[in-house]
C-alpha cells in the first residue's frame, strides 16, 4: 500500500528556513513526477514545485522561484522541500504529491497527481 508521509513543518519567523521531508512507501514502480503543494483554509491547493524522475528536471511557481528547492534522496525514497527566505504569505498546510505517468497539460494542477501524504503545516509570523 501506498504511503507518502511529510515532517519538517512547524513556526519560523519571516526571512528564516525550514526543510520539509517526505517519505515515499509501497511504491512497486518508478514514478514519473514528485510534487509539493500548499494550500490554506482560503484558498485553493497551490502547485509550489515538482520534480520529474526520469530527469531530474525541476519546475517551480512564480513565486517561490529562487526561494525554494525540491531534491530527492533515491536511497531514502526521500523527496525535500528547503524553503529559505520565508515570507508570511507562505503560511500553509504542505502536501507531497505523487503522479505515476507523465502530465496531460502541466506539473501544477492536482488533478494530475495520483497519491497525497495528508500534509504538514508551516506557519510564518513573527
Amino acid at each position: 500500500q501506498v504511503h507518502l508521509v511529510e515532517s519538517g513543518g512547524g513556526l519560523v519567523q519571516p526571512g528564516g528556513s525550514l526543510r520539509l521531508s517526505c517519505v515515499a512507501s509501497g511504491f512497486t514502480s518508478e514514478y514519473y513526477a514528485v510534487g509539493w503543494f500548499r494550500q490554506t483554509p482560503w484558498s485553493e491547493r497551490e502547485g509550489v514545485c515538482s520534480l520529474t524522475t526520469s530527469d531530474g528536471r525541476t519546475y517551480y511557481a512564480d513565486s517561490v522561484e529562487g526561494r525554494f528547492t525540491i531534491s530527492r534522496d533515491n536511497a531514502k525514497n526521500t523527496v525535500y522541500l528547503q524553503m529559505d527566505s520565508l515570507k508570511p504569505d507562505d503560511t500553509a498546510m504542505y502536501y507531497c504529491a505523487i503522479m505515476m505517468t507523465r502530465w496531460h497539460s502541466d506539473w501544477r494542477p492536482s488533478y494530475e497527481y495520483d497519491y497525497w501524504g495528508r500534509g504538514t503545516q508551516v506557519t510564518v509570523s513573527s
